[in-house]
């Protein structure tokens, strides 16, 4: 199976890989084709399912035409200025379908004891995400660090 990454940042090409993509894919390196176009060459046809973390309505749709005939989109970005997203009704006819999961779609009683469970057994790796801890009081770093593409996730700790 092909798990495809796709950043401007190509740093972010060796972190994507220990969290399992196999591909990578960074749009400035293409010319005038877009993202859903390399991608459909890539698998031949569209992926099964797409995922939209930036919160662009030009990514979700790019995202959403990634996907083949029944393929799934879904959107864990969130688009500050809230513009539509066009999407052709004819995908949707022909079973594309788009969500954008509250909280991933988890249901917190019986899902987050499961996560936690599987976190304290070093089954899922969220360290990995961690790529800074700072104090409450350097947070602007942690927004620059952010906006430069330079982390993933920062703890801000609260204490000294």
């Amino acid at each position: 199976a092909k798990i495809i990454g796709v950043d401007l940042n190509p740093d972010k090409c060796e972190i994507g890989k220990r969290f399992g993509i196999t591909d990578f894919v960074n749009p400035t390196f293409f010319g005038d084709k877009t993202i859903s176009e390399v991608v459909k060459e890539m698998t031949k046809g569209g992926v099964d399912y797409s995922f939209e973390c930036i919160g662009l309505s030009s990514l979700m749709e790019e995202a959403f035409n990634s996907t083949r005939t029944g393929g799934k989109t879904v959107i864990l970005g969130m688009e500050q200025r809230a513009l539509p997203i066009n999407l052709g009704s004819y995908d949707l006819l022909r079973g594309r379908s788009i969500c954008g999961p509250l909280f991933g779609g988890l249901k917190p009683k019986f899902d987050i004891p499961v996560l936690v469970d599987r976190y304290l057994k070093k089954q899922l790796n969220l360290d990995g995400l961690i790529t800074h801890e700072l104090s409450f009081e350097e947070i602007n770093k942690a927004f620059d660090l952010l906006v430069e593409g330079k982390s993933i996730r920062c703890i801000l700790w609260m204490d000294n």
